[in-house]
């Protein structure tokens, strides 16, 4: 994200040489983003952290028990430039303020977020456990917004995964599948919100195909859509 000379990095669940790749091919250097804001501690959001920091110099703003959990699961190696953030505070980045909302996700302080630069409101709502309290009244607020749609519920019943996986998936801390993605936009989206970007998209219980199809069901023409896919960096999507 970049907005008013200011670029973050949210997550580090891909490879540093991944990252610095994935931005080349749009321009930007790595080594020019001003922090990396980590959302929970899962390994696909921050397992890299420590090596983002080492290789790149990114500040790394974190909340403490995230940090924690994370050191517990994974070798984040040495992380000299910590900014700890407590979830539910608002992050200061020149003109440009990140909200952090917390979620009810299965990590120990899991937090999304929304990106202020005093003119566009974007949210990063990803791995939301389900429609919390609130979240309706953050989405009716924004100008874009990158959503989890994680997985397709018959995908996802017939699949291969164990029931309790599955089960975790589809309970109140896993994920938001594509109905319910779509049903948030369409109940909550306001007139100002330009696009919708889906993310967080399952490897084995959605595709980007069927990810649309279900939204394009549920909102028609309301709303721009796009797929941010797993494998290269989504086109530049602008506000």
């Amino acid at each position: 994200m970049e907005a008013d000379g200011v670029r973050l990095l949210f997550d580090a669940g891909i490879s540093g040489r991944q990252a610095e790749q994935r931005l080349a091919a749009h321009g930007r250097d790595i080594r020019d983003v001003d922090a990396l804001v980590i959302s929970h501690e899962h390994r696909d959001h921050s397992r890299c952290m420590g090596i983002y920091q080492r290789k790149y110099g990114l500040p790394v703003h974190v909340t403490k028990k995230t940090l924690a959990a994370s050191q517990s699961r994974h070798d984040l190696g040495e992380i000299t430039d910590l900014r700890p953030y407590t979830a539910g505070s608002s992050l200061h980045f020149g003109m440009v303020t990140v909200e952090t909302i917390p979620t009810p996700h299965d990590g120990v302080d899991g937090v999304a977020f929304v990106v202020d630069d005093g003119r566009h409101r974007l949210g990063i709502l990803t791995d939301l456990g389900h429609v919390f309290d609130g979240l309706k009244t953050v989405m009716a607020s924004l100008d874009a917004v990158l959503v989890e749609s994680n997985y397709d519920p018959n995908m996802l019943a017939e699949g291969f995964y164990p029931e309790p996986l599955k089960r975790r998936i589809r309970g109140a801390g896993g994920h938001l599948s594509n109905v319910e993605a779509a049903e948030l936009l369409r109940t909550s989206a306001g007139t100002r919100l330009k696009w919708a970007c889906l993310g967080h998209l399952s490897a084995d219980n959605n595709s980007p195909e069927m990810a649309l199809n279900t939204h394009r069901e549920m909102l028609g023409d309301r709303v721009p859509l796009f797929v941010a896919g797993r494998e290269a960096a989504t086109d530049v999507l602008e506000l």
